[in-house]
């Protein structure tokens, strides 16, 4: 990658970011007018100047067809396991053993990017039940309310193994 190429990227995410972070202030505050359009700009060209390289739900997207049929079965996907994780979770609080088994497990996942490997985090996080505590490179460190399994191949099965093969089309 050439030099000017890499000032022309740079400068197109700082433009994506600034863009993204304005409309979403401009959601936010449900009306358009001098003060609050001049307060988005500074503020959302300051967060894109001083993160040049934040990640956005886009970055690192793979705009293809696959990838927009995966993001609709990962999403799918993660609304059934959110139910699923709600309905499990509630039957546990409702019972009056309250049969759990706490723990941090150990998973891996094959995601090489940065925004796969946060979507991924953020997706055992939203799931009832379990919350990403740690991420490092290949190696997610799990809370599990209810362990189901100890070892890395089965927790990773259980818990990232959905998630990853629409993940990995979307991100790489």
């Amino acid at each position: 990658m050439t030099a000017n190429s890499e000032t022309v990227t740079r400068a197109r995410r700082i433009v994506v970011m600034f863009a993204t972070l304005l409309l979403f202030w401009l959601m936010l505050m449900g009306r358009v007018t001098a003060d609050v359009l001049i307060v988005g700009v500074i503020v959302s060209l300051a967060i894109a100047l001083l993160f040049p390289s934040g990640l956005s739900f886009f970055t690192e997207f793979r705009a293809t067809p696959d990838a927009f049929v995966a993001g609709i079965r990962y999403y799918g996907l993660f609304f059934k396991e959110l139910v699923k994780s709600n309905l499990k979770l509630a039957a546990i609080v409702l019972s009056p053993s309250l049969p759990i088994k706490p723990g941090i497990v150990k998973v891996r996942t094959r995601l090489k990017s940065r925004m796969g490997r946060l979507m991924l985090a953020n997706s055992i996080s939203l799931t009832p039940g379990t919350l990403t505590v740690e991420m490092d490179g290949e190696w997610l460190y799990v809370h599990w309310v209810s362990v189901g399994s100890t070892d890395v191949e089965g927790a990773t099965a259980e818990i990232v193994a959905g998630f990853e093969r629409y993940l990995e089309v979307i991100y790489g």
